[in-house]
């Protein structure tokens, strides 16, 4: 499964380093995760999504709406 985080990252003129920092792993793991040669942990893959302001389903292709969900009303 190829995940929509590079183009976004590279959208932002972002290097690997600085979404690694944020998601507290290191550069080479990073890297792992946009080549798909390791799953990205969904814990993760919410705080991508929050950072780029989308949903997790577009992080990994399951929707072309890059609009992230509204906010759920619970109680």
């Amino acid at each position: 499964m190829k995940l929509r985080i590079r183009d976004l990252r590279e959208d932002r003129d972002l290097k690997q380093k600085a979404l690694a920092d944020y998601l507290l792993c290191d550069q080479s793991l990073y890297s792992k995760y946009e080549r798909g040669e390791r799953p990205l942990p969904l814990e993760l893959a919410d705080r991508l999504a929050d950072y780029f302001g989308t949903s997790v389903d577009y992080l990994l292709g399951r929707t072309d709406e890059k609009a992230p969900y509204p906010p759920s009303k619970r109680k």
